[in-house]
């Protein structure tokens, strides 16, 4: 990574941690991400568990399910879960910059008056 391009990277990731909307979604993943590494290597039967992150990064948490399928079927078992768990916290991240974008924009945007 280039020194130029250092700033907007930590620009980028200030907007995924500066409000609070966009801290509690961070929270959020890392719990569903949590629960289901839990359930998927320390518990006997992960079920559903992946369901949560899953849900919790929708719409674009289909992307990290879908590059996750090849590997399920590879002679690599671990990988799978190991893929799903960090596109699901790339995809989370990526949400939490759009909700912080969005906070911003929502509390820097000037009162309009009642007259017109």
């Amino acid at each position: 990574m280039t020194t130029a391009s250092r700033p907007r990277v930590r620009a980028l990731l200030a907007l995924a941690t500066d409000t609070w909307l966009a801290r509690a979604y961070l929270g959020v993943v890392a719990a569903s991400l949590g629960f289901y590494l839990g359930a998927w290597y320390v518990g006997p039967d992960p079920g559903l568990a992946g369901f949560y992150p899953f849900l919790a990064t929708a719409p674009l948490g289909v992307l990290a399910f879908l590059a996750s399928v090849p590997a399920e079927y590879s002679s690599l078992t671990w990988l799978s879960p190991s893929i799903f768990a960090v596109g699901t916290a790339l995809v989370g991240l990526f949400n939490a910059v759009l909700l912080g974008r969005l906070a911003r924009r929502v509390r820097t945007r000037e009162p309009r008056s009642a007259t017109t």
